[in-house]
């Protein structure tokens, strides 16, 4: 058993509601989030880069139609593929190459690389390897939001292999218990590396899954940009009333391999073809021009801001000072820590 098809899960893509500045805001979010992957792939190809990446491509809605719903100062946590949720939080691009780099001026100094990004200033509290592991942290967010009274509320992604994870109904019973400001978002791209969900859960509506504790949860198209925006969004103002958690599916799918060069070799082609023309970004555009929200020469206007934005941030990149393997001694202790430190 593979793949849902397209055909199960596309809805129409519509605007209304919705004003002109936020929609280029998801256009600009997307394209930024496609075009630094892009990037990366080549730089991998051409360049010697450190450590490896895991590209979101074709998922790019629901990292910034969710983002998109949130405050600056909410939380976010996420997972190895994690460049698009720091993208649509506006963690800056420039800083996010030199990260993977390996650069001094790295948002994480050099010492994240693509699976361990963060930057707390924006709320983005990191993206982390191990499966399903932002989701506690997420949860432990949402109970300090609650106990300083900042009415901030916390997101959790994580993809569909995750579900099945200790840590997923824990948090969740937890969270519900104490009625937290979390929206956990599960990013169904259909395939746990090279697992489809179906041979693995006996539950394959992923949001039903909230019903054993009292969570409500809703599954909706993740590559229609507007549809998870607005879902989002009320389950955002849900829970920062004091509402609790909720369970959002967004079924996707991934259009590359599950890691750097990986070929995806289990899946079958005539699938991957069924399901280019949902390209969110494609999508996007077709719908935008031909509802006369946004015309051609606004939206390549877009494309061509970004294209200069990803060759800026490489150059910034390639400026910065190269870590050492020593370097990570430095972060061992807090500065003036009596705890200790390197010499």
């Amino acid at each position: 058993m593979n793949a849902r098809k397209p055909e199960q899960v596309v809805t129409p893509l519509t605007f209304t509601g919705i004003r002109k500045p936020l929609l280029e805001k998801l256009y600009l979010r997307m394209v930024r989030a496609r075009e630094f992957e892009e990037k990366l792939y080549y730089l991998f190809l051409t360049t010697p880069m450190p450590g490896t990446m895991h590209q979101a491509t074709g998922q790019e809605a629901v990292a910034v139609g969710v983002a998109s719903a949130l405050k600056k100062n909410d939380y976010v946590t996420s997972t190895h593929r994690g460049h698009a949720h720091c993208i649509a939080k506006d963690v800056p691009l420039d800083l996010m190459m030199a990260e993977m780099f390996a650069r001094r001026n790295g948002v994480c100094k050099g010492m994240g690389g693509s699976m361990h990004l963060c930057d707390f200033s924006r709320g983005m509290l990191g993206a982390f390897g191990i499966v399903g592991s932002g989701i506690p942290i997420a949860t432990g967010a949402a109970l300090s939001s609650v106990y300083r009274g900042s009415k901030q509320v916390a997101v959790s992604f994580f993809g569909d292999g995750a579900i099945n994870e200790g840590v997923f109904h824990e948090a969740l019973n937890m969270a519900s218990l104490w009625k937290l400001p979390v929206v956990y978002v599960i990013e169904n791209n259909q395939y746990a590396l090279s697992m489809p969900n179906e041979k693995v859960s006996a539950v394959t509506d992923l949001s039903s899954r909230g019903c054993g504790y009292n969570i409500p949860g809703i599954t909706i198209d993740g590559n229609n940009v507007t549809e998870v925006y607005r879902t989002a969004k009320k389950a955002i103002d849900r829970a920062r009333a004091g509402e609790g958690p909720f369970l959002l599916e967004c079924i996707t799918y991934r259009m590359r391999g599950h890691a750097r060069f990986e070929p995806a070799s289990y899946r079958d082609k005539d699938e991957v073809e069924e399901w280019k023309p949902f390209d969110p970004i494609k999508r996007f555009r077709e719908t935008a021009i031909e509802n006369n929200k946004m015309s051609e020469g606004e939206l390549n206007a877009i494309d061509e801001q970004v294209k200069k934005e990803i060759e800026d941030a490489v150059a910034f990149a390639e400026s910065g000072e190269k870590v050492g393997p020593k370097d990570y001694l430095q972060f061992i202790y807090e500065p003036n820590s009596t705890a200790g430190g390197a010499e």
